[in-house]
């Protein structure tokens, strides 16, 4: 008998190559296409998480490195796990530090057995290895793990690509070994499909992969570097590939139009820290592409960002006031910024969904790229 909520992935409409779903996770259900605001240590930067909520999250992302090295799997574990840690009881995936491979590769070595770090909080020594991987995300009560995998810049050597992809493919068999458990009590484990920008590559890992079985597949070592033409190409080609009845997740991707791109060509999932990071720098993303709030002319503008929008803050706090706070560098003004992007990546999100069920999604991505291609008018 299947326990409820047991992870599970429901496909409901399909327009072209983009597709509507439901995830279904130990946590509660996520709708897709879905944005995953990040939460890497346990936080999403300057935001409370009933915001996040609000803004209209199902899902958030954290990450097994940082949280490893501090506070420490084991302590999240012994304080009820990262959901009770954070107050946050939606579902929760976790990225297994394969970023950091790459990101921190001054500070790392590589071998086949994992990855040794140096902490760049205070130097020690720490070994991630698959296995120690996936411990770390049971300890923390992630919903959807990720395997670890070596993720690396583009572009690169076809002999580096190709290195790169075999390993992540061999952590893949370890880390499913590792996951075994878990999955029985009705958790999931996402294989990454790397491969770098060579065709070929890309379809080698996504059948072995396939071929090992997972609950859901990303595509890694994307927005590293890349032209977005390269990226999306990339997705083109890996999705038809995959199986129609698992979510497919593009990691660390980005822009509103690079989500509006990716769902066309198929794409389910999506986290990205321009959200937040964007916000701490004075700029807000809406319907009328992004508005930088630094900027003199704002001073004077009573408007609001959007009166149109579901999300409180932008519809209520009027230009001038944001303007005010972003040039008196007030943390205010980055915590408002910041929930008012990820609101409107939800918004973009839903959107999104409601186009593809009525089946007018080319419509709905015509009208929201002439939208912020339009930009915004200034105060009369």
């Amino acid at each position: 008998m299947m326990t409820p909520n047991i992870f599970s992935f429901r496909l409901m409409a399909s327009d072209g190559a983009a597709r509507r779903g439901e995830i279904v996770t130990p946590h509660g259900p996520v709708q897709t296409p879905a944005f995953m605001a990040v939460g890497t240590q346990a936080t999403v930067k300057g935001v409370p998480f009933d915001e996040v909520r609000k803004g209209g999250a199902d899902i958030v992302l954290a990450n097994t490195y940082h949280l490893m090295l501090r506070p420490g799997a084991e302590r999240i574990a012994a304080l009820g796990g990262l959901h009770t840690f954070m107050n946050w009881s939606g579902p929760i995936l976790t990225d297994s530090g394969g970023f950091q491979v790459m990101s921190l590769s001054e500070l790392r070595k590589l071998s086949d057995k994992g990855v040794t770090f140096r902490s760049h909080i205070d130097g020690a020594m720490v070994e991630l290895s698959p296995e120690r991987a996936i411990e770390i995300q049971a300890l923390l009560g992630a919903d959807i793990s990720m395997q670890l995998d070596e993720c690396i810049k583009l572009p690169n050597t076809r002999a580096e690509l190709d290195r790169a992809m075999r390993l992540s493919l061999a952590w893949a068999e370890r880390s499913k070994r590792a996951f075994e458990g878990r999955a029985r009590d009705g958790y999931a484990l996402f294989g990454i499909v790397q491969g770098g920008d060579d065709a070929a590559l890309r379809a080698e890992s996504a059948r072995r992969l396939i071929d090992l079985g997972f609950h859901g597949y990303a595509i890694g070592g994307l927005a590293v570097g890349e032209p977005q033409a390269v990226m999306l190409k990339i997705v083109e080609d890996v999705t038809p590939q995959l199986p129609a009845d698992r979510p497919r997740y593009l990691m660390g991707v980005g822009t509103p139009e690079d989500l509006l791109e990716a769902v066309a060509r198929g794409i389910d999932m999506f986290d990205c820290v321009l959200p937040t990071r964007n916000g701490r720098h004075g700029a807000a993303f809406t319907r009328f592409g992004q508005i930088n709030l630094d900027n003199a002319r704002h001073r004077d503008d009573p408007r609001p960002l959007d009166e149109t929008s579901t999300y409180h803050a932008t519809r209520t706090y009027s230009r001038a006031y944001l303007h005010h706070l972003v040039r008196a560098q007030e943390i205010l003004g980055a915590t408002l910024l910041s929930a008012i992007n990820l609101a409107y990546y939800q918004s973009l999100m839903a959107g999104m969904r409601d186009a593809i069920a009525a089946g007018r999604f080319a419509g709905f991505r015509a009208a929201t790229k002439a939208g912020w291609a339009s930009g915004d008018l200034p105060a009369a």
